[in-house]
């Protein structure tokens, strides 16, 4: 592989969630002053959130802090902090912080931010997934290491999530597996180091990111109610609509099985509602047609509480309950 000695890895993208904050706060205290490099951080935060992550960052070491602003300039030796629901991505001339769709359901997103970067300046960019539960940071690791790009991850065995960490583990080539004392020395010094060449894309991560078309997945999008393609790298799998939420397998399933439940409490609303209303009918028929609506009432307010057993307890269904299923 070759290497320009006149480009560094100057594009450092790190992606945390639960159990990341102290290793973020750790790195910022260990990083040099005269870093030869742009910080980019993703940390998943609830959308009403107000993030205090720059002023915390800030004052742990010597680097500046903030929140970009869309269509701002990127300046090494600076930490950029994705706003709360807002995706930072990157261009090869400026900061893009946007509302796009949600990805794994979160935004701001870790692969937003990855992808952005490799596809923007790939073999310099330098990735970094820490704790954090579920597996968002994958996708855009595997568009890093693509591009010629440096993984590196957390050690499981150090987070107070590990999912993330080993989600990458078991999907990308890793580069390195630190600890969190580790990380800042680690990155001062990756960061001084020449990139090599950029890398010719498969057309597998071409899919991943979205820019070709994947296979039709013959599924719904769980958000929107588009169709989604599936895109697949090695044994990872990834699901993406023509609006743009994307998913890994795992966090597909969490979302339809969110969706299912949603559709699921609508229903008992529904039947009890009908049920209500089929019970006010009878009171004021006579004959067949007040045994008839009462009746009516009788079953929604069965099938009601079947659904609400089911939703609540989470059992097996009872060979009587499956009967009216």
């Amino acid at each position: 592989m070759q290497v320009d000695p006149d480009v560094n890895h100057d594009i450092i993208t790190i992606g945390a969630s639960t159990g990341g904050l102290e290793v973020l706060l750790q790195a910022a205290h260990d990083l040099p002053p005269d870093l030869e490099a742009a910080v980019f951080v993703v940390v998943h935060v609830q959308a009403m959130h107000e993030s205090r992550l720059p002023e915390m960052i800030a004052s742990r070491g010597p680097l500046p802090a903030h929140h970009p602003v869309h269509g701002e300039k990127i300046e090494p030796g600076t930490i950029y902090i994705a706003p709360p629901d807002n995706h930072l991505s990157l261009r090869p001339d400026r900061i893009d912080v946007v509302r796009g769709p949600k990805e794994n359901g979160h935004r701001p997103a870790v692969n937003a931010l990855f992808r952005s970067a490799s596809t923007a300046f790939g073999p310099r960019v330098i990735g970094v997934v820490l704790s954090g539960h579920q597996d968002c940071g994958t996708a855009g690791m595997l568009s890093i290491k693509a591009r010629g790009g440096i993984s590196v991850v957390q050690a499981p065995e150090s987070a107070v999530a590990p999912d993330m960490p080993n989600s990458v583990i078991e999907n990308v080539a890793v580069d390195h597996l630190i600890h969190p004392r580790e990380l800042g020395a680690l990155l001062a010094r990756l960061a001084s180091m020449p990139a090599p060449s950029p890398a010719t894309t498969s057309s597998a991560i071409a899919q991943l990111e979205g820019v070709s078309p994947g296979q039709s997945a013959n599924i719904v999008c769980p958000t929107c109610d588009g169709v989604l393609t599936q895109a697949q790298a090695g044994q990872y799998e990834q699901y993406r609509c023509h609006v743009g939420h994307t998913f890994s397998l795992g966090s597909l399933v969490r979302e339809q099985g969110e969706q299912m439940e949603r559709a699921l409490w609508a229903a008992v609303r529904a039947l009890e509602e009908s049920a209500a209303l089929s019970g006010k009918l009878a009171s004021r028929e006579r004959g067949d047609m007040k045994t008839r609506f009462a009746e009516k009432a009788r079953t929604q307010r069965d099938e009601a509480e079947l659904i609400r057993k089911i939703l609540l307890q989470g059992s097996t269904l009872s060979d009587e309950d499956a009967k009216l299923v």
